[in-house]
């Protein structure tokens, strides 16, 4: 079994474990709803929940940032997709996104891509910070909310480029 890495004295980046489903469930949530208001709900609560436990867990590879027992954030990799990257409402820029995306970075070192959606104005900001390059922007058809949304990818190579 991994042991936790101390991301910082308080908040520990490990890997997520089927107990966790609920909170990460309510947490995904509940930051959907405070950071992305306009977005269309797509899928009931319960099914939101099924899905992250029966799907999410099983089949990604998913870090919780935890303090104290409570789960302040979570990152889901598949392969060298970053498919999600959520924070507890009340607890963005503090620097949790920045460790769950170093954990990213850590577990695919070569590339990384993400989708977010074009109206998601501080989560494009956060990651172009963190090195990520704008590669194509969609009208909404390749998701099932129908919102546009962003491709962006990072590669190990732009940091070496001298962007």
């Amino acid at each position: 079994m991994r042991r936790p890495v101390p991301a910082t004295p308080t908040i520990a980046i490990e890997p997520a474990s089927p107990r966790d489903a609920g909170e990460i469930a309510t947490l995904y949530l509940a930051s959907r709803a405070a950071a992305l208001p306009y977005l269309r709900r797509c899928h009931s609560d319960e099914a939101v929940r099924s899905w992250i436990a029966t799907v999410m867990l099983a089949t990604g590879e998913t870090w919780v940032a935890r303090e104290a027992g409570r789960i302040l954030g979570f990152a889901t990799l598949n392969g060298e997709e970053l498919d999600q990257l959520y924070l507890l409402p009340g607890y963005f820029r503090r620097g949790i996104g920045t460790l769950l995306l170093a954990k990213a970075k850590e577990r695919s070192p070569e590339q990384l891509s993400l989708f977010t959606f074009q109206r998601n104005t501080a989560a494009r900001a956060f990651y172009e910070r963190h090195g990520f390059r704008l590669v194509d922007l969609n009208d909404g058809r390749r998701n099932v909310e129908g919102e546009p949304d962003a491709l962006y990818v990072w590669r190990q190579t732009f940091s070496t480029e001298g962007l």
